[in-house]
């Protein structure tokens, strides 16, 4: 998309399809309690390529968040990246300087966060916000990142684009709020996006025009998506590859297809079956027993086999490494060849 004034933002896609655009490599990241520093994300590793849509799966308190705030270095002051690299594109963006940072965010990585009226400046215009992004990463016009705030606007759906660009953020919907956080994320054409959770507080309507949204300006962009969520429901229609999280690690790695139709984690095969259903059920909304252990109390062995149907002796022994399976897949489980996770139809 050209800007006014006859400048263009750099193109999204920098590289074909399919390249590895953001590579995380034995990420650990670690926190300040009150119990002392405690990791909260361990030994994660996933590539992000080029105009691919890879959902970020687990419950909360599983560490996907944590992992999507180190990507751009937002940690807050108590939590730091202990261990593992960033890269993206080949740059490694551990270490970077906060300046360096600014660069990267927005321009070449942007995030939308889960709830707009926190991330949205309420003192501004919704059109001057997305303005003062383009032109600090752009350096275009004044008149020029107005017309591109107007543009990016219309591009998400948002009504009367020129005229509403001009409102605050409190004179916009909940679901016209977060397309205005994807307008502000997309305006100066990175080329990853990560989306934190952006339809959890919107009713299932609302959502599914948020997903819609986020699916067509990816597909007209050739954006690459982190989609972070704890709703597997949710991914079915927008990635193309899942990663699942559980405890601050990854339990399980899987093109969206193969991690419906067979499971090879228990985990994930627990996420997939408390989806809720309209038909071909019994009514009761299935549940993962127990909770998410704390980051200073995990279990010894799996970190999941306490709360697991299929745990064994063996599995409360060592702790399982993430192994590749056939193709591109991958699981933490030492039943995973064995067990038979496939849902029922």
């Amino acid at each position: 998309m050209a800007l006014a004034d006859g400048a263009h933002a750099p193109s999204p896609a920098g590289a074909e399809r399919g390249d590895a655009l953001l590579v995380v490599a034995d990420l650990d990241v670690e926190f300040s309690t009150d119990h002392g520093y405690v990791k909260v994300v361990e030994d994660v590793s996933f590539t992000v390529h080029a105009g691919e849509r890879l959902a970020l799966v687990g419950e909360s308190g599983s560490g996907k968040t944590v992992t999507s705030l180190s990507l751009l270095q937002l940690l807050p002051p108590s939590g730091r990246v202990v261990g593992g690299s960033i890269r993206m594109e080949g740059r490694e963006l551990v270490g970077l300087s906060e300046r360096e940072l600014r660069k990267v965010r927005g321009e070449e990585i942007a995030m939308i966060f889960q709830e707009p009226m926190t991330s949205l400046n309420p003192a501004y215009t919704v059109g001057n916000q997305i303005a003062g992004a383009v032109r600090h990463h752009l350096g275009v016009s004044r008149k020029a990142a107005w017309a591109r705030a107007v543009e990016v606007l219309d591009v998400v759906g948002i009504p009367n684009a020129a005229f509403r660009a001009a409102s605050y953020p409190h004179e916009f919907s909940g679901g016209m709020r977060q397309r205005a956080m994807i307008a502000l994320a997309i305006s100066c054409e990175p080329k990853l996006l990560i989306a934190d959770e952006p339809t959890t507080a919107l009713d299932v309507t609302i959502q599914a025009q948020v997903l819609e949204v986020l699916r067509d300006m990816t597909d007209e962009l050739g954006l690459a998506v982190l989609f972070i969520t704890h709703d597997l429901g949710v991914v079915a229609d927008l990635c193309d590859r899942v990663v699942v999280m559980y405890a601050g690690q990854i339990v399980e790695q899987a093109e969206i297809v193969e991690l419906y139709g067979q499971p090879k984690h228990p985990y994930t095969s627990a996420l997939i079956e408390a989806i809720a259903e309209l038909s071909g059920s019994d009514g009761r909304l299935q549940t993962i027993r127990g909770m998410t252990p704390a980051p200073w109390d995990m279990p010894q062995g799996c970190r999941f086999h306490p709360r697991c149907p299929h745990a064994l002796d063996a599995c409360a022994v060592g702790d399982p490494a993430l192994v590749d399976l056939t193709g591109s897949r991958a699981s933490r489980c030492i039943r995973s060849e064995e067990l038979d996770l496939r849902r029922p139809r």
